[in-house]
């Protein structure tokens, strides 16, 4: 694909990943062919692959020296992006941050750009569409693209192109990004929100692009999808723990269902507390019956099951952060890691 070429800007493309093998050379191959400048550089953070991702990469850099492969002795994302702007984005003017569990459009990066340049927002984030193969993950997929599964967030659904308090991070300029101090290293999820929030604060704007948007794919079955929503509630606590904040409306209602599930215990004694256990788990077969019928979607009541997974599993990770967080100051107070 012939894109046009939006001059003086250059870019910084940053793909941490871990055990990636299966994905990574065909994203290289994306992205390489679609570089606005000769400039711009892909940095791939690797977190300690095991799996032949680094041997990977390295081929692929000995072939096109703008493919750099990184070592990220923290392993996590947020720590591997900021290691990459600091070696490596002095002189870009904008960081793409690209998920090795994703897909993309061929244009992703130049969309991104022409939407940056064009509104003169200091981040640009885009909506995902969620995309599952297996039935498990199929299922999930039409939970996490239901707001029965997202609770309504913009970033999953998608709107017209609008400034907005967080999405899904995609570009940012890399200005904005170190003036705020990157990524806080101590956040192994919800990291991107977190960011946000520091950003608007330092009156940072943040755009959502309609020009373009990611393919995500979720976990394939239920053990990583209950741990993956276990930790995005721990983050999300930690999060609102830092910056002394309350969770949104749509987060309410999921943050009831683990202390509802122990308050059913009591039903030993006697069943009306079980009464409130039973109305989420008739809410959630309901809304999965209706999505089977209504919307024609064989998979909406398995995709009920999936989300009641991840509800109980982001509530019980934000009530265990609150629970061990008691008397640990530095979860409040702790910097951003630069």
């Amino acid at each position: 694909m012939k894109l046009q070429i939006i001059p003086n800007v250059k870019t910084l493309i940053v793909i941490p990943c871990l055990n990636e093998a299966r994905t990574i050379d065909d994203l290289l191959l994306k992205f390489s062919s679609t570089l606005n400048n000769p400039a711009d550089r892909i940095i791939v953070a690797d977190g300690g692959s095991t799996d032949g991702t680094r041997d990977i990469v390295a081929d692929f850099s000995r072939q096109d020296p703008r493919v750099i492969l990184l070592a990220n002795p923290k392993r996590i994302q947020s720590a591997g992006i900021n290691l990459a702007v600091e070696m490596f984005g002095k002189d870009y003017d904008y960081l793409i941050r690209i998920d090795a569990h994703g897909d993309y459009p061929d244009d992703y990066c130049h969309r991104l750009l022409e939407d940056a340049v064009k509104t003169g927002a200091d981040s640009v984030v885009v909506a995902m569409d969620t995309v599952g193969h297996g039935t498990f993950q199929k299922a999930t997929a039409v939970a996490q693209n239901s707001k029965l599964g997202n609770g309504g967030s913009k970033h999953r659904e998608g709107a017209k192109g609008h400034w907005i308090d967080h999405g899904h991070h995609a570009l940012m300029r890399i200005s904005a990004f170190t003036a705020v101090g990157g990524y806080d290293e101590s956040f192994s999820h919800n990291e991107d929100a977190e960011l946000d929030y520091r950003l608007r604060k330092a009156g940072f704007r943040i755009w959502m692009t309609d020009k373009t948007r990611m393919t995500y794919y979720p976990r394939a079955n239920v053990t990583p999808l209950f741990k993956q929503y276990l930790a995005y509630g721990r983050g999300r606590a930690k999060n609102l723990l830092k910056h002394r904040s309350l969770p949104k409306i749509r987060q309410m209602i999921p943050l009831s269902v683990m202390p509802i599930a122990l308050f059913a215990l009591l039903g030993v004694f006697h069943w009306v507390a079980l009464i409130p256990l039973c109305l989420w788990i008739a809410a959630c077969l309901g809304y999965g019956l209706w999505m089977a019928i209504a919307q024609k979607n064989s998979y909406g009541p398995l995709a009920a099951l999936s989300a009641m997974v991840m509800h109980f599993a982001w509530s019980t990770g934000f009530w265990l952060e609150l629970l061990t967080a008691r008397g640990a100051p530095s979860l409040v107070t702790r910097k951003a890691v630069s």
